[in-house]
């Protein structure tokens, strides 16, 4: 089996810290890398202490090598809702067939960057009028994960274990389709 290859994108300060824990420790546990972007290579701080050394800037990110990226949410996420860097690079996963997650707020920056027309996705509530303006198919009724393509969006912390789980099955469907 190739090695799998997985980026978290965590904004330098107030991340949800079980919105970048939870999803980790599942993708972990089947065995996968982990790498961690930020704006920064100096220690990041969660919104509630969790602290995480970045591995790379983002300056730096690169979509080969990597399977997937994984935005995480919080109030600090709103530093890549008008990244352009940030969504170059989102676009570069996206057009390459990698699997784009996002959780929380971190689904707008998905939307901002234009890989949401026509796809279903969530987000927390507070961002959901972004997302529809920016062409998403948003579900009426609360909907805490919504997987869409290569696209994986969720609405918040409460999420946080379903959203790791459920990258975790799209990475496992890629790594056992037949390559072209």
């Amino acid at each position: 089996m190739a090695e799998i290859n997985v980026l978290f994108l965590v904004p330098a300060r107030d991340f949800r810290d079980e919105e970048y824990a939870e999803p980790r420790k599942i993708l972990e546990e089947a065995g996968y890398n982990i790498k961690v972007a930020s704006t920064t290579v100096r220690n990041i701080r969660g919104r509630f202490g969790l602290e995480v050394t970045p591995d790379l800037q983002i300056e730096d990110v690169k979509h080969e090598g990597f399977d997937a990226i994984i935005l995480v949410g919080g109030p600090g996420a709103q530093e890549f809702f008008r990244n352009m860097l940030a969504h170059q690079i989102v676009n570069n996963f996206y057009n390459a067939g990698r699997i784009v997650a996002a959780i929380c707020i971190a689904p707008s920056t998905l939307a901002n960057a234009g890989i949401l027309k026509g796809k279903k996705a969530t987000a927390y509530a507070t961002e959901l009028m972004t997302l529809k303006n920016q062409g998403a198919i948003v579900s009426p009724k609360v909907v805490p994960v919504e997987v869409s393509g290569c696209i994986v969006t969720a609405n918040g912390p409460d999420a946080s274990k379903e959203f790791g789980e459920a990258i975790l099955k799209l990475l496992k469907e890629k790594a056992e389709a037949p390559q072209e």
